[in-house]
């Protein structure tokens, strides 16, 4: 294990990597994609489920059938069903919501596709993101997927991350750097 990574980060990655393996072995990686998305919503939008799930208390056969349960509603690929049997086994179920995420970021990498985020002053239009996305494409080489935000206190422009690079072109920041100089002055 590296020294860098934590043991719930490096776990988390060797079961993503794992489930990629056989979604893209089975031909239902789209699939298992989408059924994970919905999944993150449904925890993120039940605490309760969210809670019972990541209850070590729970019970091995009370945790396999609420995923049942929602396996089925949901219908989600037998694959991930069995994938989500198999945390609850192993007793790892808790780092499922990590799993997941790590999951995601590996088909996009796979794709080809970097996640960066843009905060703006304002509500941007389609057309004015999709500009601000193909130029990112053309500089960076990669399709660039964006989680977009507004953010009324920054008065004008925009904030812009890709991994550790930033770019930062809002008023409150030209405004905090001019005090900074007049400070320094």
């Amino acid at each position: 294990m590296s020294a860098k990574k934590s043991f719930s980060t490096e776990t988390s990655e060797r079961y993503s990597r794992a489930l990629y393996e056989v979604s893209k072995e089975d031909g239902e990686l789209k699939k298992i994609e989408t059924d994970i998305k919905t999944f993150l919503m449904v925890m993120k939008g039940s605490s309760e489920f969210n809670n019972f799930i990541n209850n070590p208390t729970q019970s091995i056969e009370n945790q396999k059938k609420a995923l049942t349960l929602v396996s089925e509603k949901l219908n989600f690929s037998k694959n991930l069903k069995n994938f989500f049997f198999l945390l609850i086994e192993k007793r790892r179920i808790f780092f499922v919501t990590k799993i997941i995420e790590s999951f995601l970021k590996l088909c996009m990498k796979k794709r080809g596709e970097l996640k960066a985020s843009l905060i703006s002053s304002k509500d941007l239009s389609e057309t004015e993101l999709d500009n601000i996305s193909q130029e990112l494409s053309s500089l960076m080489g990669s399709t660039i997927k964006f989680d977009y935000k507004i953010d009324k206190e920054l008065i004008g422009g925009l904030k812009l991350q890709l991994g550790s690079f930033m770019i930062d072109t809002s008023i409150k920041n030209k405004l905090k750097k001019l005090e900074q100089r007049m400070l320094e002055d």
